[in-house]
């Protein structure tokens, strides 16, 4: 049972130290109550009260990692319905089926074309992470060797789908060192599954054919001592399947029900009789609140769009959406290439960069961390200072990639002139325009 705020208060240190970022540990403790607080936000609370507080502390909807390697990731830790309230923490995971008795060329191709499938964003890498390998003819040494060609040949992780206890030891004797999630324990093999999954360490899928079904099947699975679960309540008509993921969201978030604090898995490739359609029901998942989706195929038509509206779902509302600091070469710049400067908001990056882009004049672009402010306001703000930018100029390493040391700054920061100037003795600052359409005529004709 959850802990009341002032439960919690007795067992936290009491020094109102503030480096939680709350005045008091009253406070702090109401926050983590009401799960607006993470307990290892407390750098001093005792390894006692962190036993009888962790179950208190804890997401109310489970962290589940799956997989290993550059494409693991995690799902579920949520706790909040609505983005805007703090944020989403583990993006939707997506993924393509494979069934096991695709032949092996085919296999490989769509491994290769998915793999390709990864699109460079605002400093991330956006790309698909899980292949779901489904058995269909109860073949064990096929399932097996299927999963472990995908194991062992790509980055991609697995999701292995069948009812089948043999079949499913045999997937995790092959490639249980990927940390695949086990798809599924039913009503029929939940003792079974479990003790698999348990034995192995690995996570595990619970399917029924309600919220209802799920609610006994998790209870019995995590008085197995299992914890680590992913949910799927069977739903594959698309109207039931959109009520039953906020269903369980609103359960596990408003009404503090553990028998759902679990993140889902759907199947968009089960709902639809073309990828188009799949790509829209993916879409609404992504959204609400899916934590693995899977798909029947993946193209650069369907995927790219899921990515990017991932993207934005999982991005802190209350942060800026940043670039990372840094040198962008942009259009193959040589060593006289024109070198200009602006901020790390994402919006005026790519702005900035598709004028330079749209003019082609080959050039370098520096980008200073601003803490995701555009020119103006980080000017305003003292994150865009003229000593500041001098001095990102001088560690960027730019100096050693060209011979021509001229910068040019911002037309709305033209103010930080004259103190880059003195911190950068031997460039030429330039003033730029002030609106970006005007940048491609201004670097023509910079000669």
């Amino acid at each position: 049972m959850a802990l009341t705020g002032i439960q919690i208060f007795k067992l936290l240190p009491k020094t109102n130290c503030k480096e939680c970022g709350v005045p008091t540990c009253l406070a702090f403790a109401m926050n983590l109550a009401s799960g607006k607080a993470e307990l290892d936000q407390c750098p001093y609370v005792s390894e006692e009260a962190r036993e009888q507080l962790a179950e208190a502390s804890a997401p109310p909807i489970r962290p589940v990692a799956i997989g290993k390697g550059v494409r693991a990731f995690t799902v579920g830790g949520e706790t909040v319905l609505y983005r805007h309230e703090k944020t989403f923490f583990n993006p939707t995971a997506i993924g393509i089926l494979c069934p096991s008795d695709t032949p092996d060329a085919d296999v490989a191709a769509k491994l290769k074309g998915l793999n390709a499938l990864q699109y460079e964003r605002v400093g991330f890498n956006l790309r698909p992470q899980v292949v779901a390998l489904k058995d269909v003819n109860g073949d064990k040494n096929a399932f097996a060797a299927k999963a472990k060609t995908i194991a062992e040949t790509t980055e991609f992780n697995l999701v292995l789908m069948t009812e089948d206890v043999d079949v499913m030891k045999a997937g995790v004797e092959a490639c249980g060192f990927k940390r695949p999630l086990l798809y599924a324990a039913t009503a029929a093999n939940a003792d079974d599954m479990g003790a698999l999954a348990k034995e192995a360490g690995l996570p595990l899928a619970v399917k029924a054919d309600s919220i209802d079904a799920l609610v006994s099947l998790t209870d019995k699975l995590t008085g197995m001592g299992l914890k680590d679960l992913v949910i799927d309540p069977g739903s594959r008509e698309i109207k039931q399947a959109f009520e039953d993921q906020i269903a369980i969201r609103r359960a596990a978030l408003k009404n503090a029900n553990r028998s759902v604090g679990f993140p889902t898995i759907t199947f968009p490739c089960e709902m639809a009789s073309n990828t188009d359609m799949e790509a829209l029901i993916a879409g609404m998942f992504i959204a609400k609140y899916a934590g693995i989706v899977i798909l029947s195929d993946l193209n650069g038509e369907t995927i790219f769009p899921l990515l990017l509206e991932r993207l934005n779902v999982y991005t802190d509302p209350q942060r800026p959406m940043t670039v990372i600091e840094g040198i962008y070469p942009i259009g193959d710049p040589a060593a006289d290439s024109p070198v200009l400067v602006t901020t790390n908001f994402a919006l005026t990056y790519f702005i900035v960069s598709g004028e330079i882009e749209g003019s082609r004049v080959p050039s370098w672009l520096l980008v200073k961390d601003s803490e995701g402010l555009s020119v103006m306001t980080a000017w305003a703000a003292g994150k865009f200072a003229g000593d500041d930018v001098g001095i990102f100029v001088k560690k960027s390493g730019i100096a050693d990639k060209v011979t021509k040391k001229e910068l040019v700054i911002p037309g709305y920061a033209a103010a930080i002139a004259g103190d880059m100037e003195e911190e950068l003795p031997d460039w030429k600052i330039i003033v730029g325009p002030r609106e970006a359409a005007h940048i491609p005529p201004f670097i023509k004709n910079l000669g």
